[in-house]
């Protein structure tokens, strides 16, 4: 029976490798994957310091059940120009930094210690996607996934494509592509079954001869089958057992019944309209890069879907972690995934890898019933219609179930893909001179040049036209917040286009052409360490408030915060029916959200302005400041409060982990935010003073233990180290100071 073992342990890093250790063990740093090679700085350092050679090291020791059985080591992704030896022979080599890859260990273990030694070269090599010009963002050297040891017999499982043609009929079917992998050239024979199940409760069975290497499955007429949705995202098992006179092989894949169709008309999820809310989402960390491991994915999953509250991801610019995908197929979070790529197309070879990267990410990725297309063109890259003919083609023949998009952002681009998949950055062009007024997004026959309707989906948007920081002004986090709503309005009121996903979730390092000159694009609706900004709240607020209502108003509540001072025009994120303002001692205001100027949103923001308050009422310079609060209601009842305070003062020094408990074995992290907040319960802006961070028992942090807060808040991960315990966090503040929070590593 198939074993798949865990291979993260065990490891020995060489930050400055020589030819050496490709055949000879030296001693070096004991590391646990996944593995970031360098720790950098939060912002202002240089990115080239890890562009350099590494190499890992580790020693296996052959079991004897391991005689007879097929051996292989699979990475899940390394950056990048792998090469794996075993006793000084090279046995692979993986150029592409965000797909896995496998190196074969049959018939080259030897009796006692083998030595393993993988390469890398943190370089950006222009041979392969996405390097060959400048990228709007870095590619952390490591071997940055997990890493896994697999043994089978000798004819074993490849892969399984599992397709559901036709969900929207009562009687529902299954088609599953089998393919055997057989390096031996054993006979075939034998007999392989498919089993479907729902939990423990098995719902079909059925089974074929093994004949070739490739063997099809189905089944049909299933009744009482649920639909995988994004608001029931029920998840079904394939189990596969191959029989054969060489032994028995099984696999079990998750997988869900649905539908996903761009139309001209917009975007059908099981036939059923949906507008598109999501935005885009690096998979990078701050200090950790890249090596952050399966519980950081997941928890980037759950921000995205029940924080801001998002239906849709885009995995920008690459193939992202399995971790990440399994979360999404879990909580109904839809994902538009693509090839690694930033606007440069390079030569025959570098596009020859590109072709394969659409192979290996499609091959890898088309069970998770959460991606609904396929990015196969190069981000934001100029025409080009041969390589593009080829990756469509490629997309299609392995997958006829789900469509194609390619994200441009030139207008009249060649549609050679199924969906014409656009970043719209027009919203602010006005700034720069020209005589269009001031627009959410182009209109669709603009920018196709087509002259028919085609599916349509906004893929960026903002961003880099208004980065903004979580310490900014509040006057250009209004405008922020504005700019999204806008783009969100326009959206919603245009039944042509299927969506739009902005730019984008979190902050993120990049390279020094690129950001706000410290390293970091602050172009995110929350910074690095998931902590939102108030644009974060325009996605929050199209929510239904069932069991989550918003009420987010876009305030520090200083009178002498914005140009000129005062707080109006103030808007409330919300998806509250109205909100109730009261200001000091003044009779409370009932004030309802503005349906005239976003006439389309599900839940338009309540703006509070000179309509609702005179300038003797609020605002006059020589008043006295004072409290305020805000009520949401919802069919009459209040539902969530907010309070601010005329005069806020030091009071918490709040620090939350998002769950109290890690896996001692493994590497498993969970984050600790660190707030500085008022008696109000707000956080305090404007603070930048330090904080420092001490761990005592089994759990290590991710980056400097003396930081400073950022606009009133910071963050860390907190990673365990192999062993069992209580740990202790203790962050201090010269102000505020003390606060420890218990966890367990277990």
């Amino acid at each position: 029976m198939r074993s798949i073992q865990s291979f993260n342990t065990d490891w020995q890093f060489h930050a400055d490798p020589t030819d050496a250790v490709k055949s000879a063990f030296v001693e070096g740093e004991p590391i646990v994957l996944p593995h970031n090679a360098l720790e950098l700085p939060f912002n202002y350092f240089d990115e080239k310091t890890y562009q350099k050679p590494y190499a890992y090291q580790k020693l296996i020791h052959p079991d004897p059940a391991w005689a007879d059985k097929e051996v292989t080591l699979r990475f899940d992704a390394a950056m990048a120009d792998a090469k794996v030896y075993l006793n000084g022979h090279e046995i692979a080599a993986h150029k592409d930094g965000y797909t896995p890859f496998e190196a074969r260990l049959t018939g080259l273990l030897k009796d006692g210690g083998n030595l393993l030694t993988v390469t890398i070269d943190g370089s950006e090599n222009p041979q392969i996607p996405p390097f060959g010009a400048m990228i709007d963002y870095l590619t952390y050297a490591g071997i940055y996934r997990d890493a896994w040891l697999r043994v089978t017999p000798p004819l074993f499982i490849a892969n399984q494509k599992i397709e559901t043609p036709n969900v929207l009929e009562g009687r529902r079917s299954v088609r599953i592509a089998v393919a055997l992998a057989n390096p031996q050239g054993k006979a075939l024979s034998g007999t392989i079954r498919a089993t479907l199940r729902d939990g423990d409760t098995v719902l079909a069975t059925t089974s074929s001869p093994v004949t070739g290497p490739d063997i099809a499955l189905a089944f049909d007429g299933l009744e009482n089958i649920e639909l995988w949705d994004i608001d029931a995202p029920k998840l079904y098992a394939m189990e596969l057992v191959l029989e054969t006179p060489h032994g028995t092989d099984a696999t079990e894949t998750k997988f869900g019944f649905r539908s996903a169709q761009f139309t001209p008309d917009g975007f059908l999820l099981n036939g059923q309209p949906l507008k598109i809310r999501g935005l885009n989402r690096h998979q990078s960390f701050p200090h950790a890069g890249y090596g952050l491991g399966r519980a950081a994915q997941e928890r980037d999953a759950d921000i995205l879907k029940h924080e801001l509250k998002l239906n849709t991801v885009r995995t920008s610019h690459y193939p992202q972690s399995s971790w990440f995908l399994d979360r999404c197929d879990e909580i109904g979070l839809l994902v538009f995934e693509e090839i690694p790529g930033w606007q440069h197309i390079g030569g025959t070879e570098w596009k020859a890898e590109s072709v394969k990267n659409v192979r290996r990410m499609i091959e890898r990725d088309w069970n998770h019933p959460s991606i609904i297309i396929w990015g196969v063109r190069i981000n934001e890259s100029q025409d080009d219609h041969d390589f593009y003919a080829e990756t469509n083609r490629v997309a299609h023949e392995l997958d006829t179930t789900r469509q194609t998009g390619g994200v441009r952002y030139i207008t009249e681009s060649e549609m050679l893909e199924d969906v014409y998949t656009m970043n719209d950055f027009i919203l602010g062009n006005e700034e720069l001179g020209g005589n269009r007024p001031r627009t959410p997004l182009r209109p669709v026959a603009e920018t196709t040049g087509l002259d028919r309707p085609v599916p349509y989906l906004v893929t960026e948007y903002n961003g880099h036209m208004y980065p903004t920081k979580s310490y900014d002004q509040e006057q250009r986090q209004a405008e922020h917040v504005i700019r999204h709503l806008e783009v969100l309005n326009a959206t919603y009121g245009d039944p042509a286009v299927s969506g739009c996903i902005g730019w984008c979730a979190f902050d993120y390092n990049t390279h020094a052409d690129f950001g706000s000159g410290d390293r970091i694009c602050h172009h995110g609706v929350m910074d690095m360490y998931r902590e939102p900004k108030f644009a974060a709240y325009a996605y929050a607020s199209q929510a239904e408030p069932d069991n989550d209502p918003v009420l987010a108003p876009v305030t520090f509540w200083a009178r002498g915060e914005r140009n000129i001072g005062g707080v109006l025009p103030l808007i409330v994120l919300t998806n509250c029916d109205e909100v109730e303002f009261t200001y000091g001692d003044n009779p409370p205001k009932r004030i309802k959200p503005d349906v005239e100027r976003f006439p389309h949103l599900p839940h338009p923001p309540v703006i509070i302005d000179r309509r609702h308050f005179s300038a003797d009422e609020l605002g006059r310079w020589g008043m006295v400041w004072e409290d305020a609060k805000i009520v949401g209601y919802v069919d009459g009842k209040p539902m969530k409060t907010t309070r601010f305070v005329a005069n806020p003062a030091l009071t918490t020094l709040q620090v939350a982990p998002d769950r109290e408990m890690l896996a001692a074995q493994g590497k498993d992290s969970v984050r600790v935010m660190v707030r500085a907040l008022d008696q109000a319960g707000n956080k305090m802006p404007f603070l930048f003073e330090p904080v420092s961070i001490s761990v005592e028992g089994p759990a290590v942090v991710h980056g400097p233990k003396l930081v400073s807060l950022r606009g009133g808040a910071t963050g860390f991960w907190l990673e365990s180290t192999g062993t069992t315990g209580p740990v202790s966090v203790t962050v201090t503040s010269e102000r505020l100071g003390t606060t420890t929070v218990q966890l367990k590593a277990e």
